[in-house]
């Protein structure tokens, strides 16, 4: 099932045939049928939001039923053991103190002749979060994305997350709204897909118009954020999960093992790979993905990832490792190796670093306290973690005396005079000149 690879000029191959995956041949078809589902809501509002719940769905809903309402809000602290209310509440605390030491301060600088600069950062005004549904309740998601944005400021968060399949169809996973209202958000909304990106960016009768949207979601959902993006802003372009894992001699191919099928078992488009220098840690990780996948609840799914979007690397050195995976550029990277902290400076590009074999993926993901809302298929390069930065934004503060102007007037004047802008020369000139030579 899982591939070994000794040859690294395959590897890259293998690799970079991994990044793609999502580059599929039906990419122009499903962005048309998003254009069409964007401009319904954009002009219609509600009533689109409504048809496409019910034809995509296949739930009809009034408009007053949007809205999830305060009865089922109240509800669903009833239907979550107590357990799950303690780990819901201990992450809380885990993330918030995490992101609280990344809200960027504003700053003045006072220089000569009393010039000021300075950054000054404040929230958006409104937030929408996007939770998806599918067949894990994404509790752990709600507050990746609420805690940052009500840390920031933000003063209106909207939550939207489709409708649920179950019975009661127009049920949303009590864990979902727990975790919601335990972060502070309690304006949620049951639609999923296109059309709840649609509504989120340009606002309806019933659900706002924001000014930042996050959150992952399928190709449809990452597409609708993609064709709005600049009439709002948006976290990234997320898809399907990864992990790579660098392990020596001294990891536990048990481990190994199950830290690939947990990512396996997101989606049959996640991705679990392995980078080692030790051969016969390669072989035993292959076989004990075979055992541990017998009984594994999510099978079918998992086995998919694992066939299409799994493998495995023998490599020379971890440094090799280490080089192939700046290549890939990981959502997420395993250091399960001996000295981890001696690798680090090696690594260059990846969404979030776990270093040690004590310390598997799984601990981000759900309550250590950095973000698990990260850069896939590469953006790791360029991109970073969901955060507070996600939700603010800065303006720049500038402030020169009249001392301060005449003495760079001459500047100004020559390169404005180059560009051709007359009138930016003279806005300085006139105030050197002095008030009394206006016309």
């Amino acid at each position: 099932m899982l591939r070994i690879i000794t040859q690294r000029a395959e590897a890259r191959a293998e690799l970079r045939r991994i990044c793609d995956r999502t580059h599929d041949d039906q990419i122009a078809h499903k962005e048309s049928t998003v254009r069409e589902v964007l401009q319904a809501v954009k002009r219609q509002g509600d009533r689109a939001v409504l048809h496409y719940t019910s034809e995509f769905d296949h739930l009809t809903l009034k408009p007053e039923e949007l809205r999830v309402n305060g009865s089922e809000l109240d509800a669903a602290y009833q239907q979550v053991s107590k357990e799950l209310l303690d780990a819901i509440r201990l992450a809380c605390r885990q993330i918030e103190a995490f992101h609280r030491h990344r809200v960027p301060k504003s700053w003045v600088q006072f220089g000569e002749d009393e010039v000021v600069l300075g950054k000054r950062y404040t929230p958006v005004d409104r937030a929408g979060l996007y939770i998806p549904g599918g067949q894990a309740p994404l509790a752990s998601t709600v507050l990746m994305n609420a805690i940052p944005a009500k840390i920031a400021g933000v003063q209106r968060i909207v939550m939207l997350t489709p409708p649920g399949s179950g019975p009661e169809k127009k049920g949303i996973s009590p864990a979902i709204l727990v975790a919601a209202q335990e972060a502070g958000v309690e304006e949620i909304y049951r639609v999923g897909g296109a059309q709840a990106i649609a509504a989120l960016a340009y606002g309806t009768e019933t659900i706002p118009k924001v000014d930042v949207i996050t959150g992952p979601g399928n190709i449809y959902v990452t597409l609708a954020k993609k064709l709005v993006y600049g009439t709002v802003g948006i976290d990234s372009l997320a898809g399907p999960s990864e992990v790579l894992i660098i392990a020596d001699k001294t990891a536990n191919p048990i481990h190994v093992a199950a830290d690939m099928l947990a990512q396996a078992e997101h989606d049959q488009l996640a991705s679990a790979i392995l980078l080692t220098d030790d051969s016969v840690l390669a072989r035993k990780v292959v076989d004990e993905v075979e055992r541990q996948l017998m009984d594994h609840p999510r099978r079918v799914l998992t086995e998919k990832a694992i066939a299409h979007y799994g493998l495995v690397v023998v490599v020379e050195s971890v440094e090799v490792a280490a080089e192939l995976s700046n290549e890939f550029a990981p959502e997420h990277l395993e250091l399960e190796i001996a000295d981890p902290w001696g690798l680090l400076d090696k690594i260059r590009h990846a969404g979030a670093i776990f270093l040690g074999c004590s310390t598997p993926e799984a601990v981000g993901d759900y309550l250590a306290g950095p973000n698990h809302t990260l850069p896939t298929s590469g953006a790791a390069r360029y991109a970073s973690a969901l955060g507070v930065e996600t939700f603010m934004k800065h303006s720049s503060l500038v402030q020169y005396s009249p001392a301060a102007l005449q003495k760079v007037a001459w500047a100004i004047d020559i390169l404005a005079t180059a560009e051709g802008l007359p009138s930016h020369a003279d806005s300085v000139r006139l105030r050197i000149r002095g008030s009394q030579e206006l016309p």
